[in-house]
């Protein structure tokens, strides 16, 4: 009786699975409390009738947007500088992405398709390689961007290094988790019929994982804008260093024009995305 009466109890419970997921909750809450009390958040200060009134004030200077036509003029070279920051310090970090990922990719090691293990010295150098991409994707690209201004001074060059740096690490290693997710019987046929890996990555793996590849990087490059933005504000040039200078200076109205102007470059990005992966789908 009472086994049959535990059995229309559960039966009864719409989710099954209800105990579970009301543990999981109970034990995520235990573990967030802790880091929210070390992080010292306090939202009622968001509710503050002081801090409400500064912020009406803050944002009663961003209209009307600044319009004149020199304003204009410099929005639109300093946004053209933007995107240049962010386009080179991408193709760079292409440039160091793209060999990291042939030689850490499993897939692309001819040495293990005789008995399935790589040999010691692939190995040591594959995981070398993979030791150096962590070392780049670890340091953010504010503080990269702090280095350079430090050492070559103030200007773009210091945001482009940056980006290179730390988006190398990160492109490396998520282009080699995509090709190690795809199917791997062209990429092993031509590597034992004497192919490359450069000839099996081209004609073997990338034809599969394309799409997501290209997704990926332009997911980057909208990245990377944002970045060289932030990075401005350390003096890395383009809208950030301009947006810092109008900050100083108290103009709402041109630090609302940048915003829009931001907005508008991330939503472009996404626009581009979406237009390659139709096209490659």
């Amino acid at each position: 009786m009472l086994n049959s009466s535990l059995v229309k109890s559960r039966a009864a419970h719409p989710d099954p699975a209800w105990r579970g997921r009301v543990s999981m909750t109970v034990l995520a809450l235990a573990l967030l409390w802790p880091m929210v009390v070390a992080s010292e958040f306090h939202p009622g200060l968001l509710f503050d009738w002081q801090s409400l009134e500064a912020t009406g004030r803050f944002l009663a200077g961003f209209v009307p947007p600044a319009h004149s036509p020199e304003f204009l003029a410099l929005l639109l070279r300093e946004t053209w500088q933007t995107v240049a920051i962010a386009t080179a310090g991408l193709t760079l970090a292409l440039l160091g992405a793209i060999p990291a990922t042939l030689l850490v990719t499993e897939k692309m090691s001819i040495s293990r398709l005789g008995s399935g293990r790589m040999r010691l010295a692939s190995a040591l150098l594959r995981q070398s390689v993979r030791w150096l991409l962590v070392l780049l994707r670890s340091v953010p690209e504010l503080v990269w961007a702090l280095l350079f201004v430090r050492v070559i001074g103030l200007g773009p060059t210091a945001g482009v290094l940056a980006i290179a740096l730390t988006y190398c690490g990160m492109l490396g290693k998520v282009y080699a988790e995509i090709l190690e997710s795809t199917d791997g019987h062209a990429s092993d046929a031509l590597l034992a019929n004497g192919g490359g890996r450069l000839a099996a990555l081209l004609y073997g793996a990338l034809p599969e994982a394309a799409s997501e590849l290209v997704s990926y990087t332009v997911y980057r490059w909208e990245c990377a804008i944002r970045g060289s933005v932030v990075m401005g504000f350390v003096g890395a040039g383009g809208l950030g260093q301009r947006m810092d200078e109008s900050m100083k200076m108290l103009s709402g109205g041109e630090v609302s024009s940048m915003l829009l102007v931001f907005v508008l470059l991330v939503a472009g990005a996404d626009a581009v995305s979406k237009m390659l992966r139709r096209r490659l789908g």
